[in-house]
């Protein structure tokens, strides 16, 4: 699916961000969730369609933040559906409606101009 200058123009950061090149490193889902923000020593992590994007950055994924409920974890049907549920943060997507899988890809485009990928779930099926 090819962007249109409209949606890339939407989905840009206000801020211009420069990202290292993405990398295919396999993450564990064990490695995952131990990089859900309560641990300064490791990285925050958020994975979307199996790709794991860091979010370190950004304090809304920390131990204390708004959006905390997404790291460490494949949070693919969470943000589809516009859900915080914790129950919600799976990488299971395929049933969705094809409204969520849009919503879906346009966090995943967001993500992807914020956040530099960092590696890919190890055996993930969801990309």
């Amino acid at each position: 699916m090819t962007e249109t200058r409209e949606e890339k123009k939407r989905f840009e950061p206000k801020v211009p961000v420069e990202l290292d090149p993405p990398k295919d490193d396999p993450i564990s889902l064990e490695e995952l969730a131990k990089c859900d923000g309560t641990d300064p020593n490791r990285p925050t992590l958020v994975a979307i369609k199996g790709v794991v994007f860091d979010v370190s950055k950004n304090a809304a994924y920390g131990a204390q933040g708004s959006y905390r409920v997404f790291a460490g974890k494949d949070a693919s049907r969470a943000l589809a559906c516009s859900s915080l549920k914790p129950e919600q943060c799976v990488p299971e997507w395929y049933d969705l409606d094809d409204k969520e899988k849009t919503v879906l890809n346009e966090w995943f485009t967001f993500f992807s101009k914020r956040y530099n990928i960092v590696g890919k779930v190890e055996g993930a099926k969801n990309t």
